[in-house]
């Protein structure tokens, strides 16, 4: 049984333990204890990455460049990994305004490039996004009244809006296969945590957009439907009275009946119970994780959070409590750690530095890297 336990500074956590089967037996934990199973970081490579010994990184792609005969785009952010065949294709957003968009990487079982292409052209600043159980991407717009676009990540069919989800800042999206609904995250200072309940599973054209309500920070929860998810003037976070707020929601993660996700503006992970309804708080501190952004997660249960500034890292929260470093990016402190992503078999990390070493805000320094080595899976 997979066990996950609750971290914040200093003090013990109150509350019933979740019931969800990644969190069954979860003891409360106090500060986060150091320690990476991985060991400590070694002096960064010869691309700036500091890595635990017994992994190795690369370069796979840079803005402005051409990769797999695509040129990349600008600004890479939100990212997610797909089967294809004896390799898998690796997806990325562009967050640049009016040309935003998204675009492949197709990789060959060795991990050689086999081909890049556009699959999704003309949005405006798409951050991140999710994928689904059917093998496509959802793009999310992170603008007023931003849209949704359900991508296919093979190059075969058109990008679609699902506009029923929602007109509203997106930023993150997680599908729970288990009740057939998609978790969305809204980055503004108020924003909320939504759900969105399709007419069918795997039809995202129809259904239902609810947002979480709560009468206290963490504990039980309900959900209303928002009347209107593509209203001009009334906001979706607004149309609810007993909306819960957040501040500035980012990345979000489904696995075993639990949604995390994370909020920048007081630096937090939480974690959704599917199972009993509930809201938990992960982690709450200030180091050594700072600057909480995208997220993704293994089968072990160990979760992957990349920096939006702070010291450039993705740190770990393990199964064990340890929260800790996994890598750290020198040299790009006007940057943003981006879209973290496995490939299928779980032997190679993907993101991206949005900014890179220049850091300008249009993100044409862009760099897209893969690590490779023994994770924990």
């Amino acid at each position: 049984m997979l066990r996950r336990t609750f971290v914040r500074t200093g003090t013990l956590v109150a509350g019933a333990a979740f019931a969800g089967s990644l969190w069954q037996g979860a003891a409360r934990a106090t500060a986060p204890r150091d320690g990476s199973p991985y060991g400590p970081l070694g002096s960064p490579d010869a691309n700036g990455v500091a890595l635990p010994s017994g992994f190795t990184g690369r370069i796979v792609a840079r803005t402005g460049h051409r990769v797999g005969g695509v040129l990349w785009h600008p600004a890479p952010d939100g990212g997610a990994c797909f089967p294809d065949g004896d390799g898998w294709i690796y997806v990325s957003n562009s967050e640049i305004p009016l040309l935003g968009g998204a675009s492949a990487i197709r990789f060959g079982p060795d991990g050689t490039v086999r081909g890049g292409y556009r699959i999704l052209s003309g949005t405006n600043l798409n951050c991140a996004g999710g994928r689904t159980p059917w093998n496509t991407w959802l793009s999310c717009e992170e603008i007023l009244r931003g849209r949704v676009f359900e991508c296919d990540p093979y190059g075969s069919r058109a990008a679609m809006p699902r506009l029923a989800m929602g007109r509203f800042k997106h930023e993150a999206a997680a599908c729970d296969p288990d009740r057939e609904v998609v978790y969305l995250t809204e980055d503004e200072p108020d924003g909320c945590f939504y759900r969105f309940v399709p007419s069918h599973w795997g039809d995202l054209t129809a259904g239902r957009l609810e947002v979480l309500c709560a009468p206290s920070e963490t504990g039980a929860v309900t959900w209303q439907r928002v009347p209107n998810p593509n209203a001009l003037l009334e906001a979706t976070r607004h149309q609810i009275d007993g909306a819960r707020h957040f501040t500035g929601g980012e990345g979000c993660h489904y696995a075993e009946g639990i949604c995390f996700f994370t909020t920048k503006g007081d630096n937090r992970v939480w974690a959704y119970d599917a199972e009993n309804e509930r809201l938990e708080i992960v982690y709450d501190a200030d180091s050594p994780l700072n600057g909480v952004d995208n997220i993704t997660g293994t089968p072990s249960g160990d979760l992957y959070i990349a920096e939006d500034g702070g010291n450039m890292e993705i740190n770990l929260i393990t199964v064990d409590r340890v929260v800790t470093p996994f890598l750290r990016i020198t040299g790009h402190a006007r940057s943003e750690i981006t879209g973290p992503a496995f490939s299928p078999d779980g032997s190679r990390l993907y993101f991206s530095s949005q900014r890179g070493a220049r850091g300008d805000a249009a993100g044409t320094d862009g760099v897209t890297y893969e690590i490779t080595g023994p994770f924990r899976r």
